[in-house]
């Protein structure tokens, strides 16, 4: 358990939430149900000690950093995962919410066998989770890999609506294709350079007759890692309805 202040706030609390839960308690001195919450959060932090992390502020003496999360009324708790609140409540609970609360933040079996990253885990973790399109996407990754195209398509087709999946899925059929101007296409990309990647498949639109389609698959999976308001991916976003349209 750590003490934050205004000082420390975005350290210890925004920044380490990109590495592991932190759960704030918002409390103050004269709270009475924050007297009686407190010892709950701490017992289930230290039951949960290397996977989460909680951290206590002072509303009465950081009131800035309470009026920037609201704090109206107290104890209020909130999770932080990735810089961001992820889930909160208000009031003291039981410790049986306490503990659900704490477990929801850590991850999941399936969560764990995808950070493992080999093809028994990521099919224990489809298993387990089906509808888990990350485990799908780098199962078919591996399966390309191995030359398993046939197994990879099999993979992809139930992951369809995930922007990734769709674009190694049309990868795949690209490459079979061979369509003109594709492969230098997955050379800058495989290079390291998905901004000139995204470039030569979009001109490749213009002649690609009956692969436009899967060409603009790619096209939208590559810009999706750059998120939507990055520059070139607007730009790129615009350029590539153009061809299409």
């Amino acid at each position: 358990m750590i003490d934050v202040t205004e000082q420390d706030f975005q350290q210890q609390v925004i920044e380490q939430s990109k590495t592991i839960p932190v759960v704030v308690d918002f409390w103050a001195e004269w709270c009475g149900p924050c007297r009686s919450l407190g010892p709950l959060l701490e017992q289930a932090a230290a039951e949960r000690e290397g996977k989460v992390v909680l951290a206590k502020l002072d509303t009465d003496a950081n009131q800035r950093i309470a009026a920037d999360y609201r704090i109206q009324s107290i104890p209020a708790v909130k999770a932080f995962k990735d810089g961001a609140v992820v889930s909160e409540f208000i009031g003291a609970q039981p410790p049986p919410k306490v503990a659900q609360f704490f477990d929801a933040l850590l991850p999941s079996e399936a969560d764990a066998l995808i950070e493992a990253g080999d093809e028994e885990s990521l099919r224990r973790a489809i298993a387990l989770a089906p509808a888990r399109a990350d485990a799908k996407l780098r199962l078919a990754i591996l399966q390309r890999k191995a030359g398993d195209l046939d197994g990879a398509l099999k993979t992809l087709a139930n992951a369809e609506g995930d922007f990734g999946a769709d674009g190694l899925a049309a990868r795949i059929r690209l490459e079979r294709d061979e369509v003109p101007g594709a492969q230098d296409a997955f050379k800058a990309l495989d290079g390291g350079d998905p901004q000139q990647a995204v470039d030569l498949l979009i001109e490749a639109i213009a002649s690609a007759n009956g692969s436009k389609d899967d060409l603009r698959r790619v096209v939208v999976g590559i810009l999706d890692a750059f998120g939507v308001d990055h520059p070139f991916a607007r730009d790129a976003r615009r350029r590539l309805a153009g061809a299409l349209y």
